[in-house]
């Protein structure tokens, strides 16, 4: 359904673009996981599109240290029980580059270029929102920080250890949806929420109960849960509703 495009940012980089067929409600960005543009990602914004919006599913762990291919190997084995714990060393060495300051630089750089391609579309009428997931998520939230235009944030399973002063430039709506066996992100979760609250922002989380994280992912046999997927994309929907209703 979607097409690959190149958009200029530190360097250029590749975006998976989903169209709908009739005159677009708005605009999304689509955040990817830790395993990069995947096809996975990729139905999220052909799904989006049919919904009426214009899908940019950016790729950004191009022209970095990421080693993409090896970390996606270990996709599965991260969320297989049995197979957890001996792969785990080998994921942070492989995460290490996204600790580095110039990476998240850098990150951000390339998600407000793919901001500023939606926004200036003539279609879109400056109506732009992010939904990301994990590494996507986070971001999502870095986005709404750093993009005072930002319509909506739709962060699957992210964190956010922003201070409360750098919170109070979000000026949009923030719908967080985690996991409640997610333990690290729900350990997290009531001091992002003060957090949030302290800041004045309009931050709402859902939790969903008896999954885990990468509960949307419907490409991991290990994490993917159903039911909770299914609601959220219900909720998803209908928060972009709000901010981007149909004509």
């Amino acid at each position: 359904m979607g097409k690959l495009i190149k958009i200029e940012a530190d360097k250029s980089i590749s975006c998976y673009l989903a169209e709908p067929e009739t005159q677009p409600r708005g605009a999304i960005i689509v955040i990817h996981e830790v395993w990069g543009l995947v096809d996975h990602i990729k139905s999220v914004a052909d799904r989006l599109a049919q919904e009426g919006f214009v899908a940019l599913a950016p790729s950004l762990l191009e022209h970095s240290d990421f080693d993409s291919a090896a970390i996606t190997k270990l996709q599965e084995a991260l969320f297989d029980p049995e197979k957890r714990n001996s792969v785990q060393p080998e994921l942070r060495k492989l995460m290490a580059p996204s600790q580095e300051p110039d990476f998240g630089e850098l990150t951000i750089k390339r998600v407000k270029a793919c901001f500023d391609y939606l926004y200036k579309q003539p279609e879109v009428n400056g109506k732009v929102a992010v939904i990301g997931f994990c590494f996507g998520g986070t971001y999502s939230f870095s986005l709404a920080v750093a993009e005072p235009r930002l319509a909506l944030a739709l962060p699957f399973y992210g964190h956010t250890d922003q201070a409360v002063d750098e919170l109070r430039e979000i000026k949009c709506p923030i719908r967080a949806f985690y996991g409640e066996n997610d333990e690290r992100l729900m350990s997290g979760l009531p001091d992002l929420t003060e957090r949030m609250k302290e800041a004045g922002v309009n931050f709402v989380s859902k939790v969903y109960p008896n999954c885990g994280h990468a509960f949307f992912n419907d490409s991991n046999r290990f994490a993917y849960n159903e039911a909770a997927a299914e609601d959220a994309w219900v909720k998803v929907k209908s928060e972009l509703g709000q901010v981007m209703p149909a004509k």
